[in-house]
């Protein structure tokens, strides 16, 4: 039987994604956020508000980085996205994170996270159904050491972290349980 409960956020999981940015003086700013996802084969949405200094600087700068938090990571992950970088400008650096610029774009890589992509900021939608900020990702670099033999991203290497919007958890996303398009050929 089912019950209703009252509306809220519903979907499970939802990625935790890193977002990085140069701020005005060249200095790193990044944020956590869990309210993203790929558009399309190359295009990237994130529903953030006008209000985060991340959307200011990708609006300024045209490019930023989406990096997936690790569990590795989740410290760090959490404390820059519950500390504000409009009241706490040098949150970066109290983060314990590390970056280096991009090599083909103007935005920062986070060090410590092995999965980043770099993007080219398209457009801001800002209607009452619109999105966010929507962009185009131009490259993703992966650390060595979570590609398979095939250079195939292992989920279980990756050990991303996702947000549980329910209980305002993190848990971790790696266990494989089937193969998609197979497991539901028996039914056809």
């Amino acid at each position: 039987m089912k019950k209703n409960i009252k509306t809220k956020t519903a979907i499970f999981p939802m990625p935790v994604l890193m977002i990085g940015t140069y701020n005005e003086d060249g200095s790193v700013d990044v944020m956590n956020a869990a309210w993203g996802m790929m558009l399309d084969m190359d295009k990237v949405v994130l529903n953030l508000t006008e209000t985060h200094k991340t959307v200011e600087n990708i609006k300024r700068e045209g490019y930023f980085t989406v990096a997936l938090a690790d569990l590795a990571h989740m410290k760090e992950a959490d404390y820059v996205g519950i500390v504000s970088a409009n009241n706490t400008p040098d949150k970066f650096e109290k983060s314990g994170l590390h970056a280096v610029k991009s090599e083909n774009i103007n935005a920062p890589i986070i060090e410590e996270f092995p999965l980043c992509m770099e993007c080219k900021f398209i457009e801001y939608q800002d209607s009452e159904t619109g999105c966010g900020v929507v962009a185009e990702v131009l490259n993703v670099s992966v650390d060595e050491d979570i590609l398979d033999d095939n250079d195939n991203v292992d989920p279980s290497r990756l050990r991303a972290l996702v947000y549980d919007p329910f209980n305002h958890g993190y848990y971790v996303v790696g266990e494989k349980v089937g193969n998609a398009f197979k497991e539901g050929s028996s039914l056809k």
